[in-house]
């Protein structure tokens, strides 16, 4: 899944902070966005405090787990503001939209996946954590591969990048939701290693090919997928 980029549809609200006992996100935003809460606006729009489309997901994620809601990410470009955001948490605070508090999943910040002590799944991993280093300008050694991508700094302008990179190291076909659902760097490995072990098929052969011939891969690279794959 893939959400759009947060846009400024609804003008920033003159109205005072939500009242006593209203939901509060400005905690939860702050902590995303590695600010301190008094430098937040609530009437400004997420757009101008800096989120993305990916810090947008942990955000959600995050506001479901501090009230137990239920809300997904995919309305919060229908409250534009920190201020109107809350109002809507609220309500759906009010409606019953809630589970146990603490209980939400928080996607993008808790990957699962385990780490690889070997094999094909701990070369795949070591690739991505490198074209990742090179992408971050970092070190490979320096970056959690258990840590969703947003901590690591990995925002929907570096993300579609990555999942380039990895497309042409592989010859796969993702697309930039691929790290909603593989949310870290050992999750998306993980999901890179069954793809690319499969048995190979003539499809699988003219998949490379097409790759080669759109400059995706160069023969080598294709070459090498080839023997993973027999």
């Amino acid at each position: 899944m893939e959400y759009a980029m947060l846009s400024d549809r609804h003008p920033p609200t003159t109205a005072p902070p939500p009242a006593s006992g209203a939901a509060d996100v400005v905690p939860v935003l702050a902590d995303v966005l590695r600010l301190k809460p008094e430098k937040i606006d609530p009437r400004r729009s997420f757009r101008t405090l800096g989120l993305d489309s990916l810090r947008a997901v942990e955000f959600v994620a995050g506001v479901n787990a501090r009230y137990g809601t239920r809300i997904r990410a995919s309305e919060l470009p229908d409250h534009s503001t920190p201020l109107s955001f809350a109002r809507h948490v609220t309500r759906a605070l009010r409606a019953g939209r809630t589970e146990a508090p603490g209980t939400a999943t928080a996607t993008l910040t808790a990957p699962v996946a385990p780490v690889p002590a070997g094999g094909p799944g701990r070369e795949v991993l070591d690739v991505l954590t490198e074209e990742l280093a090179r992408i971050l300008c970092c070190d490979p050694w320096d970056i959690d591969v258990r840590a969703g991508f947003p901590v690591l700094g990995v925002d929907s302008v570096i993300g579609a990048e990555f999942v380039a990179a990895v497309n042409r190291v592989y010859g796969t076909r993702q697309r930039s939701g691929v790290l909603y659902d593989h949310p870290s760097p050992a999750a998306l490995a993980a999901h890179i290693t069954r793809l690319t072990s499969r048995s190979t098929t003539p499809q699988d052969v003219e998949s490379l090919l097409d790759a080669v011939r759109d400059d995706l891969l160069t023969v080598d690279e294709a070459l090498a997928l080839l023997s993973r794959r027999g």
